[in-house]
């Protein structure tokens, strides 16, 4: 498995574009807007799209993964359905932040414990919800590596004071889900730099170990 992180949107969202190395077929992670820097991305490396994956319903994830799916004839995968509410409002919320958006309807919704395949590999899905109800994480076991959206990021963790965010529901998640996985699983973040589950482990000032011994 490969992945290259194309920064979209006026968030700057780490949308990933991950592929398999044996079949040259790939996905993109996340894919809010700037499709022609997307598109212009994939065919650099080479890769053949066969799908989107969405780790969650907010409008710089997941904004134009439906004009590009209708776009491509590719499907959708993900998130959860608990994210239905914030995909149903898309086109209301994209303008507030300078963005367009289109509503869509996921191909397939996951839920914790599915798998989806790029090319000859698989990664596994996780129900992470907190910063919103429907949030999922990809992990490849075999690369130790996980795409996890806006749940976890260097030095902090995702919002919570969004409609039916919680944050005890966001920290059982990351302590309960992904910490499992292992200290040396490197992390692509919904914004801002890598980083892997054992540096956070040492140092995230909300979920590190530190910090969770004191409460």
């Amino acid at each position: 498995m490969r992945a290259a992180i194309v920064p979209v949107t006026p968030f700057q969202q780490n949308c990933s574009l991950v592929w398999c190395s044996r079949t040259m077929r790939g996905a993109l992670v996340d894919p809010g807007g700037e499709l022609g820097k997307l598109k212009d991305a994939v065919a650099r490396a080479g890769v053949t799209l066969e799908k989107i994956l969405l780790t969650h319903g907010h409008a710089d994830h997941c904004g134009q993964a439906g004009m590009l799916a209708k776009e491509l004839g590719i499907p959708i995968e993900g998130p959860h359905e608990d994210d239905i509410f914030w995909i149903a409002k898309l086109e209301e919320d994209g303008p507030r932040f300078g963005m367009e958006c289109a509503v869509f309807e996921p191909t397939r919704w996951l839920a914790d414990g599915d798998t989806v395949t790029v090319g000859e590999q698989e990664l596994e899905v996780l129900h992470c919800p907190g910063h919103t109800p429907g949030h999922v994480v990809f992990f490849h076991r075999g690369a130790q590596f996980a795409f996890v959206g806006d749940v976890l990021f260097q030095g902090s963790i995702g919002r919570t004071d969004f409609p039916r965010g919680n944050h005890q529901d966001l920290l059982d998640a990351i302590t309960g889900k992904l910490w499992p996985l292992g200290d040396g699983v490197t992390f692509v973040p919904g914004h801002g730099p890598t980083s892997t589950f054992g540096r956070e482990r040492q140092s995230n000032p909300f979920v590190g170990d530190a910090a969770l011994a004191e409460r």
